[in-house]
C-alpha cells in the first residue's frame, strides 16, 4: 500500500485571492481551512450531479501540481520538508506570469495558460529536481496505479526516475475544476465555467508561491500546511 502521510508541492493562489475562492466554491472544498464550501447554484443548474463531477479534484483541493504527491523517504521528517520548501522559495528567480484561461485538457476542465511560458516550465522542473532526494521510491503498487502500459516511453522513464510521468517536457500547468467529462457534456459546463472565470477579470496570474499540501491517510483530503512566497 501507498505510505501515509503523503505530501505534495503545489501552486495555490493564496487564501484570500479571488482565484482560490473561485476554485474552492466549484470544488466544494477549501484546502486552506479544510472546510466544505457550498457549490454555486449555477453549477448545480447546469449539472445537478456537480458533486460527482468534481469528486476527484475535490480530494486534492484547488491547485496546480509542481511536485506530485509523495511519501517521505525513511528518516526524513515533515519539518525537514517544510524547511526545504522555505529554502527553495527563498532562491532568487524569475517569477512566471501566465494569462490564465479556462479550457479542456485531457478530457477535464481546468485553468491553464493561454500560451506556453518558458519560466513556468523551468520552475516546475526545478521543483521536481529540488525535492527528489526527500521522496520515497515508488512501490510496485504505486507504479501499477499509474498504468505504465498506457504511457509513452518517455513518460514511463520519467515515472521510474522521478516518481511521476508528467514532468519536464511532459509538464502542463493546470488547476483542475472537474473530473473527466464525456464530450457531449463538456460544452454547457465549459461555457458556465468560462463565464464565472471571466467575472474575476484575471488577465494575468503570477506563479509566485508554493504551498505544501498534506494527506493524512487514504480517506483524507489534502490540506495546506505551509505556504511560501517566491523571491524575485
Amino acid at each position: 500500500m501507498t505510505g501515509f502521510p503523503r505530501y505534495a508541492i503545489y501552486f495555490s493562489a493564496g487564501a484570500d485571492s479571488a482565484l482560490s475562492c473561485f476554485g474552492a466554491e466549484l470544488l466544494g472544498y477549501d484546502a486552506y481551512t479544510g472546510d466544505e464550501v457550498s457549490f454555486p447554484q449555477e453549477a448545480l443548474r447546469v449539472a445537478p450531479d456537480w458533486r460527482d463531477i468534481t469528486a476527484d479534484p475535490r480530494k486534492y483541493g484547488f491547485h496546480a501540481t509542481l511536485r506530485a504527491p509523495m511519501t517521505l523517504v525513511s528518516g526524513r521528517t515533515e519539518a525537514e520538508l517544510m524547511a526545504a520548501c522555505a529554502t527553495f522559495a527563498g532562491q532568487s528567480r524569475t517569477i512566471p506570469v501566465i494569462r490564465p484561461v479556462v479550457d479542456t485538457i485531457s478530457g477535464f476542465i481546468a485553468v491553464i495558460p493561454a500560451a506556453p511560458v518558458d519560466a513556468l516550465q523551468q520552475f516546475a522542473a526545478d521543483c521536481v529536481h529540488e525535492f527528489d532526494s526527500i521522496r520515497a521510491a515508488l512501490t510496485a503498487e504505486d507504479r501499477a496505479r499509474r498504468k505504465p502500459e498506457k504511457l509513452t516511453e518517455r513518460q514511463r522513464d520519467y515515472l521510474d526516475r522521478w516518481g511521476y510521468p508528467y514532468v519536464m517536457e511532459e509538464f502542463r500547468f493546470h488547476m483542475t475544476l472537474t473530473g473527466r467529462l464525456d464530450a457531449e457534456r463538456r460544452g454547457p459546463i465549459l461555457e458556465m465555467l468560462r463565464a464565472r472565470f471571466a467575472s474575476l477579470r484575471l488577465g494575468a496570474l503570477a506563479i509566485d508561491r508554493l504551498a505544501l499540501f498534506k494527506q493524512d491517510d487514504a480517506k483524507a483530503r489534502f490540506r495546506i500546511i505551509g505556504e511560501w512566497a517566491l523571491t524575485r
